[in-house]
């Protein structure tokens, strides 16, 4: 990560690094706690809650999966940041239950993939509207682009990405981050503006179901 910001000109601390754990055992997110990481990424539910229970209380949980509206009672007190926001429905739900609800990232579905969650790139003014006049905040852009094709590269979507945040940032000045770059191409990310990235397999290997 400090190498690839490096090379882009950037600081280190410019990019935070959220350790997605979902199908690990609570023993490696230990492992990965004693050597200094305290974000953590889960993409469900219930696996999420009996994590929270059983780990120490200065983890910072993220949800970086698909979210159904039965689920949302569960996650919203459990974390400080909701990756999927890929529906306005979900945003609805989301703004439901005591206190304030945490801020979320919108998914975009740069590459129009049927398999894949999130806003198409011309339905985001209108997403961005519409959560804004529900009241949830709105903090940043994620998306998992497509794979890339043998010799190529998925620069191209994280480019787009940014791009895409920047001409909104304007309207909302809250919309700073983008989530995007995972183990295989997160330099990549971080070369083209990436603020967060999700990185599970390169810390805790392949998961085992």
């Amino acid at each position: 990560m400090a190498d690839a910001a490096l090379k882009a000109g950037r600081h280190d601390s410019d990019v935070r690094l959220v350790a997605i754990s979902k199908g690990h055992p609570a023993s490696a997110i230990e492992e990965a706690y004693r050597a200094g990481q305290r974000v953590f990424g889960e993409s469900r539910a219930q696996e999420l809650a009996g994590k929270v229970s059983a780990l120490p209380a200065d983890l910072e949980w993220h949800f970086v999966g698909p979210l159904q509206r039965n689920k949302v009672r569960q996650v919203r007190p459990a974390v400080r940041l909701l990756h999927s926001l890929d529906r306005i429905e979900l945003a609805e739900a989301w703004m439901k239950g005591p206190g304030a609800a945490p801020p979320a990232l919108l998914q975009v579905r740069l590459g129009g993939e049927s398999t894949k969650h999130g806003f198409d790139p011309d339905a985001v003014p209108e997403a961005l509207e519409r959560c804004a006049r529900l009241g949830v905040m709105v903090v940043g852009l994620m998306s998992i682009p497509p794979p890339a094709r043998p010799g190529g590269d998925v620069s191209r979507w994280f480019s787009q990405l940014r791009s895409m945040r920047d001409v909104h940032g304007g309207s909302y000045p809250s919309l700073t981050e983008l989530s995007m770059g995972m183990s295989d191409d997160f330099e990549s990310a971080i070369a083209h503006g990436a603020t967060i990235i999700r990185v599970g397999s390169a810390i805790f290997g392949p998961r085992t179901y």
